[in-house]
Parts: structure tokens; sequence; C-alpha cells
């Protein structure tokens, strides 16, 4: 055989190679349940590299860690097997399962689990020789089976231990567990897939004389003029005073939550004196620009940001005070904003419960809902993305407090516009496999949900952190918009800056950019075929399309604007 032919023997056994890895590339599995079943569902993947993971083999592959106690037990309904790990007296005793994790390489983990009396937070641990990673949680409960959902990174290749530690010294019921690894090619195959379908839509365009007959070879040229999809960056008031962080806001983002200038203690300091100068100036520029505005926050639940006025007044006194802070900040912002925070952190705080009851929180939400019924109310906390080992911000928690507060009074049901706001002030290193878990199960709310406060802290390959946390939430279809939390100051960023102080970009603005250009449609032309269509696949936005007839003689170009969502049709006709 010739060296040429070789070679091609080479491209093409080559090319079917690739092929069947991409045939046999794994789908992800986006399922989950927020509900609490009898029975618990069958394991994603199979159960991946887990031995044994609905216990149909007893307790083979199994193992008891802590110095506990393991049984096996069996549903007297259906008799479907399951493992109680039982007598335990330390959080960590539990039933494990000893596995090879593989180097760079995503894990995506669920487990069902139930309780033997009340409720208890439940957290999966996978123990290396590095330490020990919390990989997801969930309060399980009694009498039914709640699903964990979660994952991690495995940095380096090696034995590994996965268990399930509980505070509470309960029994803890496990069962249908999987662990699937996904290399970080197939993980951004998922993303390319997810992107495909949730934020581009394929159009056709048709070019046509005003006889309806078509245009062969009419010349289409498209441009994306603005995106569909809403990121943004936190903004500070000194941007009313700064040209350059003025042009270098505005040249980027669609939307924006003033850092501190719309909370209560800007704007009422001294009790009776309100003073809405500055949020009303940045609500000016932002509206001016063509940016979307969140309101943040009406109230916050964290008892150290309260003012010391308020912290001082009785119970009586601080709801004509909370009523009075409602009415004046949102009739005064009311159809300007597009979303309200109305009690910040209630899932890890409970200043106002704490004075008015368990259901103060629903309250405000009613209240905000008729004054502002167009604007989408928020619950807006930390962790549920963040840290899969704080048990006040799992997702089942927040889940919980959402329905609490949609159920709680009149109102406050489907009729009221509720969407979930998760915070995502990630550490160096985020876990991205939680975090679309994570996802998974904050989809079950039915409402639309932003990432409304995105940093990282500064570490090595700080960029490339920022970068897999954007892409993440960004292909996540269950995700409406995003905001970082980036509000420039003179003396420093809260976490995070994007520019320096020139509004020169640091790595991290220059990957912000870089998505950015990424997720928007190049300006391109075409030419119609020969039933005068043209198609091309495009990012949600607004474009600007200009047709022109292929003969000169005719002279007719014409241009039309055309909004493309996930709800707009597939084909349009534009007559020259």
């Amino acid at each position: 055989m010739g060296r040429s032919a070789v070679f091609f023997f080479l491209v093409w056994a080559a090319a079917l190679l690739n092929a069947a890895l991409v045939v046999r590339s794994l789908p992800y599995d986006y399922s989950t349940s927020s509900e609490c079943l009898a029975e618990p569902l069958e394991p994603h993947y199979g159960g991946g590299v887990i031995v044994n993971p609905d216990f149909d083999a007893g307790l083979k592959g199994w193992s008891v860690f802590g110095y506990g106690s393991v049984a096996e037990a069996t549903s007297a309904a259906t008799g479907n097997r399951y493992a109680v790990a039982t007598n335990r007296t330390r959080p960590y005793q539990s039933v494990s399962q000893k596995v090879y994790l593989q180097n760079d390489t995503h894990y995506t983990l669920s487990a069902w689990l139930q309780v033997s009396d009340g409720s208890a937070d439940v957290i999966a641990v996978v123990k290396t020789a590095d330490g020990f990673t919390h990989a997801g949680g969930v309060d399980a409960r009694s009498g039914c089976w709640s699903v964990l959902k979660g994952g991690l990174t495995a940095a380096v290749s090696g034995p590994a231990e996965l268990y399930f530690e509980s505070n509470s010294t309960v029994d803890v019921w496990v069962d249908n567990v999987s662990l699937q690894p996904f290399s970080r090619e197939e993980w951004e195959s998922h993303r390319g897939a997810a992107i495909k379908k949730a934020r581009k839509k394929t159009v056709r365009l048709r070019a046509s004389d005003t006889a309806g007959n078509p245009v062969p070879g009419a010349r289409i040229s498209v441009e994306h003029v603005r995106s569909g999809f809403p990121l943004g960056s936190a903004m500070s008031q000194e941007i009313l005073y700064n040209k350059k962080y003025q042009q270098w806001f505005t040249q980027r983002f669609t939307v924006t939550t003033f850092e501190n200038e719309m909370k209560w203690y800007s704007t009422e300091a001294v009790p009776g004196r309100e003073n809405y100068a500055v949020p009303d100036a940045m609500l000016r520029f932002a509206q001016s620009h063509g940016v979307a505005v969140r309101g943040h926050n009406i109230f916050w639940d964290d008892p150290s940001t309260q003012m010391g006025w308020v912290k001082a007044l009785s119970p009586d006194q601080l709801r004509r005070a909370t009523a009075r802070r409602i009415k004046s900040v949102m009739s005064r912002y009311a159809g300007k904003v597009i979303a309200w925070d109305v009690v910040n952190e209630n899932l890890h705080y409970d200043f106002f419960e704490d004075k008015f009851g368990s259901g103060a929180s629903a309250a405000f939400y009613r209240k905000a809902h008729g004054l502002d019924g167009g604007a989408l109310m928020s619950m807006n906390d930390f962790n549920t993305l963040e840290q899969p080992g704080d048990p006040n911000g799992l997702p089942s928690k927040y889940l919980r407090k959402l329905w609490q507060i949609k159920g709680a009074f009149p109102g406050n049901g489907n009729g009221a516009k509720m969407a979930v706001g998760l915070e995502g002030h990630f550490s160096a290193k985020p876990n991205i496999p939680y975090v679309r878990a994570s996802l998974d199960a904050m989809s079950q709310a039915g409402v639309p949900i932003w990432l409304t406060e995105i940093d990282v802290q500064p570490g090595p390959d700080h960029a490339h952190h920022l970068e897999e946390v954007m892409r993440e939430v960004y292909a996540h279809p269950a995700v409406h918009g995003i905001i970082l939390w980036t509000a420039w100051h003179a003396n420093g960023c809260y976490v995070m800056c994007l520019t320096d102080n020139n509004f020169k970009n640091l790595p991290v603005g220059d990957m912000v950019d870089k998505l950015i250009g990424e997720w928007r449609t190049n300006s391109h032309v075409g030419v119609a075929d020969a039933d005068g269509y043209y198609e091309a696949e495009l990012f949600h936005g607004e474009y600007k399309v200009t047709v022109a007839h292929p003969e000169a003689a005719a002279n007719a170009t014409v241009v039309q604007s055309l909004s493309v969502d996930k709800e707009s049709d597939n084909e349009y006709t534009i007559h020259v």
C-alpha cells in the first residue's frame, strides 16, 4: 500500500472512530423530582459505576462506614429492597461504596433517601486521599422517598468512597444510587446540545415579490442587533459620575441590579427621611441606554443588615415601618423594574419571621405582587448552587420555602409571577456538576430562574473557573438571565472586578467579552435558493434583515426587523 493510500486509510479510520465516539457519548439526564414518593424511581444511568445500585442483590458491593450498622430492608407494599444505616450515634455512620475515580472527570450523583422519623438533612460525601467532598444534599423525610441529585469533579485518579451523613441520629434509608462519569468533552457536548435547543432557533427567510412569487438569488444580510438572553452586571452609583464606566458598561450589558442603592438602609438611613435621589438617577441612566433593572431589595432578612433604628422598633412600630417601606419603594418604581427581590436571603436568615411569625415572607410577597403585578417576585439566596454542604441552602429547602410563600396567602399562587433568584457567590474552585444538578432540582419550581450575583473568589485559573460557571448556567434550559456581581468601585469591587480603574479589562473581563461575542450570531450574508428561501440558525434576539433584489435594475432593497425567541415563528416572508 502506497503512502497516500495509507494516509487516506488512517484518515478514514480516524473519522469512523470519531463518529463511533460521538454515537457512544451518553446524553445527560436532566430529570429529577421535587416530590416525596411512596417508592423511589429507577437509578439514573442504571447506577453508572455503582455496583448493585438498587440493592436487589442485598448489600453486595456495599459496606459499613464509620463503625455503624447497616441492614437490608424490603418494602412490604412492593417488595422493593434498600439499605438502612441504623443505630447511628455519629453523623458519618452510613452505608458506603468504594469506587475508583478518573482524573479530570465530571461525575453526576443521585440517590433516593428516607429517614426513620421526622425529617433530617442528609449530605452525600465522597472521601478521597485528598479529603472529603460534599456532593449534594436533601432534607429527607420519613414515610416517603426524596431524591438527592448532585455531583463532583475528580481532580486526580484514585480510590474513593461514597457515603451519606446526617447530623441527626435517625436511621437513614438508601436506595437506587447512581454515580455516572462524563469526560470534559461529553460534558461540553451536553452544553452545546442544550444551547442549540434553548438559546437558538433555525429560521427560514423567504424573499418574495409583491405578487408573492419567490425571488431566487436575493441577497439576504442578517445583523444581530441585541441579544435575547439577559446578561448583565451589578452597578454602583459611581457610574453616574464616570464616563469611562458608563461607556464600558453600556457596550456590554442589557440588565443590571443596583448593588446597594435601592436597599432600605440606603434610602431611609434616618427614620421618616427618605432619599431616592441616587437610585432615581441610576434608573434614568439605565433606561436611557435600554438596560433593564432588577429591584434589589425591598427587605433583607439578615439581622446584621438592619439599621439601628429598625432594630429598636416594637413589633407594632416595625409593622407600620415595613408597610411604609414597601409602599414607598414599590410605588416609586412599579412598572420600571423587571423583578423584585422581595425578602432577600430568607432561607438563611429570619429577622422578619422572628418579629412577625413564620408567614412574614409570604405576607410581604402578597403585598408586593399587589403593588407591581407585572414584575417577577423573586426569592434571592445563596449557596443553593455554590455549597452542597450548606444545609440551609439545599434545593429541596429552597423549593419548600418558595411553595410556602406561594401557598400561604390567596394571590401568591399561580397568579403571582414568582421567580427563583440564585446568587452564585462561588469559591475559587466551583463544583460544576453540582451546579448543573442543582439547576435540575430548581427547575421543578416551574418559574424563571435567574443567576443574580455571580462572582468567583480569586485564585489560580480565576478566569477559567468563572467561564465554567457562566457556560454551565447559560446552557441550562431553566435559566432565564445572568447578572455578575461586579459593580465597579475605585477602591475595589465586592469580590471580583472585571476591569482595572482605567476600565481596561482584566483576564476575567476578557473572558466575559469572549462569551458575549460567542453567544451572538455573527453578521453574515446569504443568497436565497430557487424557492426564495435562505435558512439560518440564529441565537434568540433582535435582528436587522436586509434583502436586496438580485437584479440591479430592480433597485429594490428592503430592511426589516426580526425578533427571534422560543415562541417566535420559524419562517418569515420579506417582500422586495
